[in-house]
Formats: C-alpha cells, sequence, structure tokens
C-alpha cells in the first residue's frame, strides 16, 4: 500500500521521480537516499510500506527539492550529516515538517532559519540572529526537471531499456520512469488521468503500453 502521499501542485512540473531521478537530479547516491529513508532522516513521499521491491520508493518535487537543499547544505556549505540531523530535530520540534516547509540560510557553517511571516533570521540550533542571501534551490530543481522532461514525439508510446537508466528495467521512451512504477499505480486504484498528472511527461498510448507491457510479463 501506498503511504504518505500528499497531492502537490507545481503547474506543469513532473511530480512524481524514481530513485534514479532523484539521483541525477540532486547529485545524492543510492546508498544515501536508501540509508536516510531507513534511518528516519528523510523519506519520500510516496512510499511502499515493504522498501525491498523494485521502485518501491517515489519521491515528489518537494522532496526533490528538500533534498536538493540537503544536498547544498552538505557539499557547498559543508554542513555535517551529524549537524543536519539535528538540524532535521530542531525543525520538527518547532513545527515544520518538511524542509521545504522553511526558507534555511548559512551563516559561518551554521543552518538558519527565516521567521515565519518575518523578515529575522536565527540560528535553528543557537537562536542567534543573522541576514543574508537565502538558499534557495526551487528554480535549480525546476530547470533540471524540464530537462529531463524533453521527448520526441516518436517516442510516445514506446518502451525501452538502457544499461544505465532504472538498472536495465523498461521505462517509457524518453524517460526515465519505469514502467513498474505507472503498474504500481494502476494497482493501487488511480486512474490513468491521475497517473497522467503524477507524471505530465507522459501521453495516454505511454500509460497503455506499460500497462500491455505488464500484462504480457505477468
Amino acid at each position: 500500500m501506498l503511504k504518505g502521499v500528499r497531492e502537490m501542485s507545481q503547474g506543469n512540473v513532473l511530480q512524481a521521480f524514481s530513485l534514479d531521478h532523484v539521483m541525477k537530479l540532486t547529485g545524492l547516491t543510492s546508498v544515501q537516499l536508501r540509508s536516510w529513508d531507513k534511518e528516519g532522516f528523510f523519506s519520500p513521499d510516496y512510499a511502499y510500506e515493504d522498501r525491498r521491491s523494485p521502485y518501491s520508493r517515489i519521491y515528489s518535487f518537494r522532496d526533490v527539492v528538500g533534498l536538493r537543499t540537503i544536498a547544498t547544505l552538505r557539499h557547498v556549505h559543508h554542513i555535517s550529516h551529524q549537524e543536519l540531523r539535528r538540524v532535521a530535530r530542531k525543525l520538527q520540534e518547532m513545527g515544520f515538517e518538511h524542509w521545504t516547509d522553511v526558507k534555511l540560510y548559512v551563516v559561518k557553517r551554521k543552518v538558519h532559519f527565516q521567521i515565519p511571516n518575518s523578515d529575522r533570521v536565527i540560528g535553528v540550533l543557537d537562536h542567534q540572529y543573522a541576514m543574508l542571501a537565502v538558499l534557495d534551490v526551487i528554480q535549480d530543481v525546476e530547470a533540471r526537471v524540464c530537462d529531463i522532461q524533453k521527448r520526441a514525439s516518436d517516442q510516445y508510446g514506446k518502451i525501452e531499456r538502457h544499461k544505465h537508466v532504472g538498472r536495465n528495467s523498461p521505462v517509457i521512451a524518453g524517460t526515465r520512469i519505469p514502467v513498474a512504477a505507472i503498474r504500481r499505480y494502476h494497482a493501487a486504484g488511480y486512474s490513468n488521468e491521475h497517473i497522467l498528472r503524477e507524471y505530465p511527461s507522459l501521453t495516454a498510448s505511454d500509460i497503455e503500453t506499460a500497462l500491455s507491457c505488464e500484462e504480457r510479463v505477468a
């Protein structure tokens, strides 16, 4: 059963991402993503309770923005994982459920946040006030997502396999969207129209081909 599903409104921006998608968009590794999910540091919005099954982790756009933020804090500002865990716990104590619920800043390798409905910026852990440019990765993620959404018209309704895409599993041609992910949505009772809202880069023929492919495999 899918759990933790949250509806999002991002216009025409792709709203559901596989593990491979997230690795490409954030620069994080599969080991990091699986480990963070297992330890409860960062779990995807869309997920099966049994994480051992293929494509059991599907990330939302909000997840990708949050993970890109974490990757920036780690790789650009050199914030340690231990520090980020403390920051995450503190933000949750203050009522922020997700990394995208608050604007984050960095001062001398310390994470700060902007108090909602205020122009004040304070340290998450030490509550010291500061003021500097906001750490904002949403536009960067949107641009990256648009790049992976581009498809040629002759790829519609076709399935393909590539060594470095989806671990050689069947995917919709011109995308990194696994056929198995579409089957899971269909099996969970989602209509074709709902699947298209989750994957705006797909067409009705893509879904029909994917379901037909899965039926032949079964």
